[in-house]
């Protein structure tokens, strides 16, 4: 196993078979390959869907396809109902991210749910992420739980990213219509060709098909995510996904995860503030890679928010150091500047972070870069 961060998407073909409730007929090995990964040291995010399968039985409906508000009713009980069924498989607890596209657009929001993925992950919780149907709009959703994995990929600063349903991934022509349709083990560009080999789904409760499968791995593997459509109905997959082996269709990634976000870092965001550091912080940001904290800062310029991108300087030679993307507002950050961060709730009455700036959302900067 070469990820150390995946994210898992469940489809509703695997947590409701026969869209009559739950079922452990194919979690338990998920639930399986999800443990083992977490005993190897990897962490693993779970993007579920079947809320609505699940709580189909328990609404009254009497149409194959129910009405929007009929399906936000199923969802609201369903859920309940899928995150009991995946908390049994496991001996750690599970914890659930209901979200939107709304969630993601807003960059307040974006920070939270990035920070909350990252203690859960820290505290050796698995999050379990739904898109929130009972009160999304069409404006504000997502609309599949395929894409939804793929952004969710993008906030958590996964690596990898496994997309399981019920086909073994990727063929050169439907295999329903031709059964001697061949499958492609790996894709190196998403063009309209491979999209041309997405045929429509066939499964009524499901959102989305092989398209939007495509359409999730594409946004993936541009920003540096290697990416897998496998069969997670059949168990021998993830005994071969723990050998290191290919059991399905491998989208392979344009470049490393952390090169891409170094890279966007350090190229694309635009810095709104600037940020002197004593000497301890310098050292321990050059030295030991470590997170900025509120004790470190000297002094701050520029007016930013929370969520925008800052350069990080030395204080005693004034040179440029780093860039990273700011916890707090510049407001907020003065009023913290040179404290503890146990002290940060006594003075601002709330501690969304101990640390200024993350590691994770921090690059440095080489001499020779500097202009």
């Amino acid at each position: 196993m070469k990820f150390n961060r995946a994210v898992i998407k469940v489809g509703s073909a695997l947590v409701s078979p026969d869209a009559k409730g739950c079922s452990g007929k194919y979690l338990l090995a998920i639930a399986r390959f999800i443990t083992e990964c977490q005993q190897a040291g990897k962490e693993i995010i779970l993007v579920s869907s079947g809320s609505v399968a699940a709580g189909r039985n328990l609404i009254t409906h009497g149409s194959p396809n129910p009405s929007i508000p009929t399906k936000q009713a199923m969802a609201a009980v369903g859920q309940m109902k899928m995150m009991a069924n995946w908390q049994r498989f496991f001996d750690v607890p599970c914890s659930q991210l209901l979200i939107t596209h709304g969630d993601l657009k807003d960059r307040q929001r974006y920070i939270s749910i990035k920070n909350t993925l990252r203690i859960l992950l820290e505290n050796g919780v698995i999050p379990i992420v739904n898109e929130n149907d009972t009160v999304a709009t069409d404006e504000l959703k997502v609309g599949d739980n395929d894409n939804l994995a793929a952004l969710v990929a993008l906030v958590s600063e996964a690596d990898s990213l496994f997309i399981l349903s019920d086909v073994n991934g990727v063929y050169q022509q439907d295999p329903r219509i031709n059964p001697q349709a061949k499958l492609l083990p790996e894709i190196t560009k998403i063009d309209q060709s491979v999209y041309a080999m997405a045929g429509a789904t066939n499964n009524h409760i499901a959102t989305g098909g092989m398209k939007t499968k495509i359409q999730a791995a594409e946004k993936a593997v541009e920003n540096g995510i290697e990416t897998f459509i496998l069969n997670g109905s059949n168990g021998d997959v993830f005994e071969k996904i723990l050998r290191g082996g290919n059991p399905g269709t491998h989208f392979v990634a344009q470049q490393g995860a952390m090169r891409a976000r170094k890279h966007w870092l350090k190229h694309t965001l635009k810095s709104n503030g600037k940020i002197m550091l004593d000497a301890g912080a310098v050292q321990a940001l050059i030295k030991k890679g470590a997170s900025l904290l509120p004790s470190g800062i000297v002094r701050i310029s520029g007016e930013f928010t929370a969520g925008d991108c800052v350069d990080l300087y030395d204080a005693s030679s004034e040179q440029y150091i780093a860039k990273g993307i700011s916890q707090y507002s510049y407001r907020d950050l003065q009023r913290i500047q040179g404290q503890k961060s146990d002290e940060i709730t006594t003075i601002l009455g709330c501690c969304p972070s101990k640390v200024a700036i993350h590691r994770d959302d921090m690059v440095v900067i080489e001499k020779s870069e500097i202009n």
